[in-house]
């Protein structure tokens, strides 16, 4: 018996492995399908494209300059396909000349490490921290709220509502980003889309005024963004692009862009208002609407708000303040402002830094001991935009310092004999389409807007009467859903389709594209001074 047990244990250890051994083998084949499948993919071949194109130009491109020259455009060529393409998240491609750079010799860790914080960047920190602080005190929507009121009229005028609508967005977007400007926003117009009936019960009119009032949200953002310096990413790297490609000139300060940009993002919104008014208002609209929105619903959202707290008046305050102090720093070279007291040690991004400390130090009370913000509130701040704008002006000194800028400007010498006045148009055509295709508009300024800087300097033009306008225009992604996140922000609503967004955007970026073509060589030359300096 115990024989016959033995036996039975011994063939059944025989027997056993050999099913198992098969599953095992076909485990084996499935996991090693599943690794190949996840190792062969798009994504891990633009990961690899990056290194692989800056190897090649690095050991087979030829240029009639110093070596560091050619380095250089291999870095770039790796970082701008890891940008296109995002083979990696954005932020993380922009860290990386912080490692190329050394390696490559084209710079010391160090000097590539300044470029990552300049006054340009302190500029973004503290003006995001104040926008965190409007957001939290809910000092948007009072705002909007009392504006939409103001032009509602009595009866409801749907044309003149949407103007107060631009308007209230306007003016939030040149001082918030435009990504948060969307996003607070956006509640705003869906409040007054949701006091309307159904899409299946709404009459063509109606339906046409909600598609409108997003639109107003879609388009109006990033056009009020023009104004400022702060309004939006593209217009630091035109001005940190402009200090790192010609440190000798004299930078551009707020009040400086503000006089030229906010008479360009006026007339655009006024031609979007009559583009958004001849296509989605017909007439009637007013008595259809009338029904559904009128003063007294506006009253009762802004009473339910409640008087204003201590912590909205102080924030409010605060960013009077900041508003104040940039626009004084320097008015003209005849009044030199405040700044002039430190001899112009002062830079707008100190201002900015020191009024957001402003908000960790005042109480809300609202609680003992509680400030306006604390740095959990900050979590949110913008490293991605941060970091991009860094990597940009690190890619502008290294093209300077490499020898790569003088390699630009001898293969552009066939356009030194263009029209200026043809080639405006051009540049601003060719950015704003470029923009549609690249998620990022930042990431498309910081492409295009040195090599701007060079054409110009090869037609002996002021570089900023390229750098301007073509820079403005790569904020003109007014096409597609995906081209920037407000534009995502509009479209999630469900209340436009991409038919709307083309209707709307083409005859828009027209229209974007003639008032830069006209303004920059009138107003633009007066105010940035380029009948005189470099050329």
């Amino acid at each position: 018996m115990i024989g016959e047990q033995t036996e039975s244990h011994v063939s059944g250890d025989h027997k056993v492995p050999l099913l198992p051994v098969q599953e095992a083998a076909e485990g084996t084949h499935g996991r090693l399908s599943f690794t190949l499948k996840s190792i062969l993919t798009l994504q891990n071949f633009y990961v690899i494209l990056g290194p692989l194109l800056s190897l090649l130009i690095c050991f087979f491109v030829k240029l009639d300059a110093p070596p560091t020259s050619q380095k250089m455009l291999g870095v770039i060529a790796w970082v701008f396909t890891w940008w296109v393409t995002q083979a990696v998240p954005l932020p993380v491609t922009s860290m990386c000349p912080l490692f190329l750079f050394p390696i490559f010799g084209i710079a010391s860790a160090d000097s590539v490490a300044h470029s990552y914080m300049d006054d340009v960047i302190t500029l973004v920190l503290g003006s995001f921290i104040l926008a965190l602080a409007v957001e939290r005190y809910n000092v948007h929507r009072r705002l909007a709220l009392n504006v939409t009121l103001l032009f509602c009229g009595d009866p409801v005028n749907p044309a003149l509502l949407l103007l107060g609508l631009c308007a209230t967005i306007f003016f939030v977007s040149m001082w918030l980003h435009n990504v948060a400007t969307a996003v607070m926003m956006m509640p705003v117009a869906t409040g007054i889309v949701q006091r309307l009936p159904a899409v299946h019960e709404q009459s063509e009119a109606v339906n046409k005024f909600c598609r409108a009032v997003i639109l107003t949200v879609v388009y109006a953002t990033p056009i009020g963004g023009i104004s400022t310096l702060t309004g939006t990413g593209v217009n630091l790297i035109i001005i940190g692009m402009w200090k790192s490609l010609f440190p000798e000139a004299k930078p551009i300060s707020f009040n400086t862009w503000f006089f030229y940009g906010f008479p360009v993002a006026i007339l655009i919104l006024l031609c979007f208002w009559c583009i958004i008014c001849l296509l989605y208002v017909p007439k009637g609209s007013g008595r259809a609407l009338s029904s559904y929105l009128d003063r007294t619903h506006l009253k009762r959202d802004l009473e339910a708000l409640g008087p204003m707290a201590f912590a909205e008046k102080m924030v409010l305050s605060v960013f009077g303040l900041l508003i104040i102090l940039w626009m004084t720093r320097r008015i003209t070279d005849d009044i030199p402002g405040w700044g002039s007291l430190f001899h112009g040690l002062v830079g707008d991004g100190s201002v900015s830094v020191m009024v957001a400390v402003l908000l960790f130090i005042i109480p809300n009370m609202k609680q003992e001991g509680e400030k306006l913000m604390s740095w959990n509130d900050c979590k949110r701040l913008p490293w991605n935009l941060i970091l991009l704008l860094g990597a940009g002006f690190a890619i502008a000194d290294g093209v300077q310092s490499s020898g790569l800028a003088d390699v630009l400007s001898r293969a552009l010498d066939f356009l030194q004999d263009a029209p200026y006045l043809a080639i405006v148009p051009a540049v601003s055509l060719i950015c704003s389409i470029i923009t549609e295709f690249i998620t990022s508009n930042d990431a498309t300024a910081t492409l295009l807007v040195p090599l701007l800087y060079h054409i110009a300097r090869t037609m002996h033009v002021h570089p900023l009467l390229l750098m301007v306008p073509g820079g403005i225009a790569t904020e003109f992604a007014l096409w597609l859903p995906t081209s920037t996140p407000s534009n995502v922000v509009g479209f999630a609503t469900g209340h436009i389709e991409i038919k709307d967004m083309l209707k709307v955007g083409v005859p828009l970026k027209v229209a974007g594209i003639v008032v830069l073509s006209l303004l920059m060589p009138s107003l633009g030359t007066l105010v940035f001074r380029t009948n005189t300096g470099t050329q």
